[in-house]
């Protein structure tokens, strides 16, 4: 009998995006087979208890899964910790996990596609990290599913034997990049994961993901991928602590099961390629940014 990888759903002070997030995934075909864990942060400030209590009564009326189990932290640890505390736990216990936030909708196939990907890349000790989104890429003509070097946090699996590579340290990962390391990271400079290595450095950002992707990289690991997505992160709208307006990222969930995996376990020239160009021009003319500048500020008074 197959034994489905338990879910790592961490939430915090958004009632009604955890209650989306929650009805998506309850709709996921393996739903009913897969225990789920759900880490509720506790409240960072007074004037987050109201929030933080609302999202809790929420969460004692979920079902539609194998199991449920409510951690309720009473101090608030933040996301990073919470993240990194909770899914150390389920991998020692269960040697694998998967893994959302309490602001991604997902695909009925959504599960389907990690525990797939788990089993088939169980024994690949060069798949680190499978991811669920995928930005949208007007060039696609991609498979299905690809290999490529970074590992996107918006839902995503991972095994003990991979994670047990997990490198919470900044200056001991950043001590390990030269020149050409950095470029390699950023996708060509591309995208600004060494800035955001800096950012934490500097106290400027608390995440776990970029040290996550760097354990990754400087491992000489992979990331499995859907051309397509199969997540959609729906807190971008100002709620959310770590993330603004935003639409850039904004996708079209694929309504569809992902069928078909690389066969040979080595990063896609034309997925890196293409993904490249998307970030390159991700931000759109100087006009588009004045626009989206001018669109965010209207949304923030």
């Amino acid at each position: 009998m197959q034994s489905f990888a338990p879910i790592a759903l961490f939430v915090y002070n958004r009632p009604k995006h955890t209650e989306r997030t929650l009805k998506f995934l309850k709709q996921n075909e393996l739903a009913a087979e897969s225990r789920l864990f759900i880490f509720s942060d506790g409240p960072k400030t007074p004037a987050d208890e109201e929030n933080v209590q609302e999202v809790r009564e929420l969460l004692k009326h979920v079902e539609g899964f194998k199991s449920v189990e409510i951690i309720e932290r009473k101090l608030n640890m933040g996301l990073a910790e919470s993240v990194i505390a909770g899914v150390s736990r389920l991998v020692k216990d269960y040697k694998q996990v998967i893994v959302f936030e309490d602001d991604l909708v997902t695909s009925p196939y959504t599960l389907t596609y990690f525990n797939d990907a788990l089993n088939r890349y169980r024994q690949e000790d060069k798949v680190m990290h499978i991811g669920a989104y995928m930005y949208h890429l007007k060039e696609n003509t991609l498979p299905e599913s690809f290999f490529y070097r970074a590992a996107t946090s918006w839902g995503w699996a991972t095994w003990e034997r991979a994670w047990q590579h997990f490198e919470p340290n900044i200056d001991t990962l950043m001590g390990q990049f030269n020149a050409k390391k950095k470029a390699d990271f950023s996708i060509d400079h591309q995208m600004n994961f060494w800035k955001q290595m800096k950012d934490f450095k500097n106290g400027k950002n608390n995440s776990w993901a970029i040290r996550w992707y760097a354990s990754i990289f400087l491992k000489g690991g992979l990331t499995l991928n859907p051309s397509q997505s199969l997540v959609n992160n729906i807190g971008h709208d100002g709620t959310g602590v770590h993330s603004g307006i935003n639409d850039i990222y904004n996708v079209i969930i694929n309504p569809k099961p992902v069928k078909v995996f690389p066969e040979v376990i080595a990063e896609n020239e034309e997925a890196y390629r293409i993904i490249k160009g998307f970030l390159s021009t991700r931000k759109g003319s100087f006009f588009e940014r004045v626009k989206r500048y001018l669109k965010e500020m209207k949304l923030f008074r």
